[in-house]
């Protein structure tokens, strides 16, 4: 396995889907995980997890759309476990299913918020700490609707491909001083629907899971991935094992985007 013994790493959106399994990778591999969650039930529950296992973990809500909670979220962190080695920005939410002439302003601008201003955010808080010992690793979760447009997606794409070249240039300007910045780009990735999935009915809910599952179908592997496999990527990531990756936009989707998909035209 992959370690990162006694390194401190934040990951927020940690208390579901992705950047739980993201936590729990990290403090399987030996680090001291701050788990970040606007929903405090929920990252209680992934502390408690890796703390029942033997881990070190600690909880903090963080709205990371806001420039005093990403702030707290990095300075608390530092205060608790005496620094910050990796920062794995997850934190993230849709953006219905709606064309663009029908959002509403300030749906879209919450989407942006939230997915490009809080990775702008917290990198910006946790930087000054790498900077400062010449050492750091960021990874963004970004998305395959940030490489490719999709059906009714334009905020949640135009976010994601935000976030993607923002890591690019943070790769440029930190480079120098140490501080490695790649992105992940989940593909279809079995979550329950996230935080969707209590919010609908068992109607609704069984109906698009439905959808995703024949969407998945039809990639080259044939199926959703687990949120593990994307957390053992961000590990890596994380890791002294990819020292000669920066900028790099990692896709872990099943194939998703390598090919061009004809759906029911081909059958």
């Amino acid at each position: 396995m992959t370690r990162i013994d006694g390194r401190t790493a934040v990951v927020t959106g940690a208390g579901n889907g992705i950047g739980r399994a993201m936590a729990l990778a990290f403090a399987a591999a030996g680090a001291n995980v701050t788990v970040s969650d606007v929903l405090a039930p929920d990252g209680e529950r992934t502390v408690r997890e890796i703390t029942d296992s033997g881990g070190s973990a600690y909880f903090v809500s963080a709205d990371v759309s806001s420039a005093d909670q990403a702030q707290h979220l990095i300075a608390s962190t530092v205060d608790y476990f005496g620094g910050i080695d990796i920062l794995a920005n997850n934190a993230g939410i849709g953006g219905g299913q709606l064309r663009l002439h029908e959002i509403e302003p300030a749906d879209f601008d919450r989407v942006i918020d939230v997915n490009l201003r809080g990775t702008f955010l917290c990198s910006k808080f946790a930087i000054p700490h790498f900077l400062a010992k010449g050492d750091g690793r960021i990874v963004n979760t970004a998305s395959t609707y940030g490489l490719i447009g999709a059906p009714k997606a334009a905020a949640y794409c135009a976010s994601k491909a935000g976030i993607i070249n923002l890591t690019r240039q943070m790769a440029v300007d930190y480079g120098p001083d140490g501080i490695r910045v790649n992105a992940i780009c989940p593909g279809y990735i079995d979550t329950g629907l996230g935080r969707r999935g209590p919010q609908l009915s068992v109607e609704a809910f069984r109906a698009a899971s439905a959808v995703r599952e024949k969407a998945a179908g039809m990639q080259p592997l044939g199926r959703q991935g687990q949120p593990a496999e994307i957390g053992e990527v961000a590990l890596f990531l994380a890791s002294d094992a990819s020292s000669f990756m920066t900028g790099s936009i990692v896709t872990v989707d099943g194939g998703c985007v390598t090919t061009f998909n004809y759906g029911e035209a081909s059958n």
